[in-house]
C-alpha cells in the first residue's frame, strides 16, 4: 500500500532510504548481508533526542559503530529503565569501549529548565512544574525536574539567556556523566574485584549547532587501573 500524498515527508524517506541502500551495496557489495549477523559496536552515545542532532550524521560513523539511546535533554535518571537497560545491554553484553553522553547548543530542554528556574516563583519546595502549560504530575515535568533544580544550583537567575543557557547545557553533561558512574553497571564494570571487568570509559561531550563541531569538556572517567584514581 503506498502512502497517501499527505504523508508526502515520509515518502520521500522511503525513497532516499531505497536509494541509500542501493548506493551502500553497489560501492560495498555484501555490506548489508554481513551486517545482519551482528553487531560491535564500539560506542553507546546517549544524547536528545532533538533532531538536529543525529549521531551517525554529525560522526560520520557507519552502521554498527554505535549502539544509541536519545531521550529529552541527554538524561540519565538512576529510575529510568530504558536507559539502564540500554547501558546494560551495550557494556556487559555488546562490549562497548566507550560510553558518551552528548549535550548540544540551543537545547530545548535545558532551555525550559533555565526558564523555569529563573522564574521568581520558582521554588524547590512541592512539586517542580517546568512547564507551566503541563501539571506537575505531567511526564515532561517530572523528567525535567532533576535539570531544572540544577540550573537553579548555578545561580544564573540575572545571567542573560545567551550567556547562561551555554553554562546549563555544559553542567548538565558533567552531571549526566557523573550519574553515569554511579549506576550500577559502570560500578561493576570498574570493580577491582570484578573477573569480568571492563575498559569502559565514560566521555562528557557538547554538540555545537551553529558550527556543527563536537567539543570534548575533558571529564572522561575509567577504571581506576587506567586514570590513576
Amino acid at each position: 500500500m503506498s502512502l497517501s500524498p499527505q504523508h508526502e515527508s515520509l515518502t520521500r524517506l522511503l525513497a532516499a532510504n531505497a536509494q541509500w541502500a542501493e548506493d551502500v551495496e553497489r560501492v560495498e557489495p555484501g555490506f548489508f548481508e554481513r551486517s545482519a549477523q551482528g553487531q560491535a559496536p564500539h560506542t553507546l552515545w546517549i544524547g536528545c533526542a532533538d533532531s538536529r542532532v543525529p549521531d551517525a550524521v554529525i560522526t560520520g560513523a557507519r552502521p554498527g559503530e554505535i549502539f544509541v539511546h536519545r531521550n529529552i535533554a541527554n538524561q540519565i535518571h538512576l529510575d529510568d529503565n530504558s536507559a539502564l537497560s540500554v547501558l546494560t545491554y551495550a557494556v556487559d553484553y555488546l562490549g562497548v569501549e566507550h560510553v558518551v553522553i552528548v549535550g548540544h547548543s540551543e537545547c530545548g530542554g535545558a532551555a525550559a529548565c533555565l526558564g523555569a528556574a529563573q522564574n521568581p516563583t520558582y521554588s524547590e519546595d512541592g512539586p517542580i512544574t517546568t512547564l507551566s502549560s503541563l501539571p506537575s504530575a505531567a511526564p515532561l515535568n517530572q523528567w525535567l525536574a532533576p535539570l531544572t533544580k540544577l540550573a537553579a544550583s548555578l545561580q544564573l537567575s540575572t545571567t542573560p539567556r545567551h550567556e547562561a543557557l551555554p553554562i546549563v547545557v555544559e553542567e548538565n553533561v558533567k552531571q549526566q556523566v557523573e550519574n553515569l558512574c554511579k549506576t550500577q553497571t559502570i560500578i561493576n564494570a570498574w570493580a577491582p574485584d570484578n573477573p569480568n571487568k571492563k575498559n569502559v570509559w565514560v566521555h562528557g561531550w557538547v554538540y555545537d549547532l551553529a558550527s556543527g563541531k563536537l567539543k570534548d569538556l575533558e571529564v572522561s572517567r575509567g577504571p581506576a587501573a587506567a586514570n590513576g584514581r
